[in-house]
């Protein structure tokens, strides 16, 4: 074993008892209260789970992306989905985002204290009457003496009631459609700046969703994230990344509903004998594992790609679409062969299975996955 897997093997164990300490106890706490308590996101920094990939100047420990994304994989291996969607949007989307577009003032501002774990991140894309058609977005930000004013509204906006900074998209230019679009730093502490309630969800919980509304919000020239007009571009560059982010956390939770499937079909019985020794069930659980090695392995090819910046959309689409689809099959087949005490509560599978359910929507809907993988082949006809 190379010394890199002898790092992410540490840090793998590093996280899992990180969990059993600081999460175990009091995740059913936060998914009943529909929130992860800010000063938890402290504990996160404290530990040095935050950024790890960021340079060292900001806090971070410079390390390559294999590492936040086997935190990634160890959270979703605990079955805790929730807490995923909102670190995944914290630590392996907006830190990029600022660090790879920011001027060195927005990364001073905001990176050392995401890092730390001061400050909480979120990115505002979809609306209310427009997901995935970024050219029907409505938000938009004009100037004016001051530098923008900001107005519309953002929906289902993960870490939106925990927010301190907020990555928006609006429209710069009324004309020119997805290349009208740019992206602004909005700190919530502005007046302009409020949030609908919590969204109930069917699964995670504890992820903090919400509505965000901008009435006439005043940001400085310095809100400016990157160029004006090229939102979509950058959108573009950092959408690889985002579903690396959520293909380990399909990663880890097929893996976490595969190990406590294992766990119970060897000591349940039925007619006389264990679960574990009738001939489906030991096929469904082969052909698990067979899948969850697959994956495991396309997973690794897109990270190489990635860091060899080689990785392009098509690819990024095929991981997302294959891990969160199959994800939401392998949660549903371990779901079975737990009966009905699966559809309880009780039993740790039921959450696997409501929290996969949305992975097949956001970060794109695994029909846009298909219709880019398609025009890669087809063209736009």
């Amino acid at each position: 074993m190379s010394a890199h897997n002898d790092e992410l093997k540490m840090l793998a164990e590093s996280v899992q008892r990180f969990i059993e300490q600081h999460i175990s106890p009091v995740y059913e706490t936060w998914e009943t209260n529909h929130l992860i308590p800010k000063a938890f996101w402290r504990t996160l920094g404290e530990a040095g789970l935050l950024g790890m990939d960021m340079p060292e100047e900001y806090g971070g420990s410079a390390a390559d992306i294999h590492f936040p994304l086997q935190i990634i994989e160890q959270f979703g291996l605990a079955g805790f989905g929730g807490l995923n969607s909102a670190y995944n949007i914290h630590a392996n989307i907006v830190m990029p985002y600022i660090l790879h577009i920011g001027n060195p003032a927005q990364k001073q501002q905001w990176l050392p204290r995401l890092i730390s774990g001061e400050a909480i991140g979120a990115i505002a894309m979809t609306e209310p009457s427009a997901g995935s058609d970024l050219a029907a977005m409505r938000t938009s930000a004009v100037r004016n003496e001051k530098g923008w004013l900001l107005n519309g509204s953002k929906t289902f906006i993960t870490n939106g009631i925990n927010a301190d900074v907020v990555i928006v998209c609006a429209k710069t230019n009324n004309h020119a459609g997805a290349k009208g679009i740019s992206l602004f730093l909005v700190d919530t502490q502005l007046k302009g700046f409020s949030r609908g309630q919590s969204i109930e969800k069917i699964g995670q919980h504890c992820s903090d969703t919400a509505e965000l509304f901008f009435d006439n919000l005043q940001l400085s020239n310095d809100a400016l994230l990157g160029e004006c007009d090229k939102g979509f571009m950058y959108l573009m560059q950092e959408l690889p990344r985002e579903r690396l982010g959520v293909a380990a956390q399909a990663l880890g939770a097929m893996q976490g509903a595969l190990n406590i499937t294992v766990d119970y079909v060897q000591q349940r019985k039925a007619f006389g004998q264990s679960i574990a020794q009738f001939q489906n069930t030991r096929f469904v659980l082969a052909q698990i594992k067979a899948d969850i090695e697959m994956a495991r392995s396309y997973l690794q090819q897109c990270i190489t790609h990635y860091q060899a910046q080689t990785m392009d959309t098509t690819e990024a689409a095929v991981l997302k679409l294959q891990l969160t689809e199959m994800q939401c099959r392998i949660s549903d087949q371990c779901l079975q062969l737990f009966g009905g005490y699966g559809y309880t509560r009780e039993y740790p599978i039921s959450r696997f299975y409501a929290d996969a359910r949305v992975q097949t929507i956001y970060a794109g809907s695994s029909e846009i996955m298909k219709e880019i993988i398609a025009r890669s082949m087809l063209g736009k006809a």
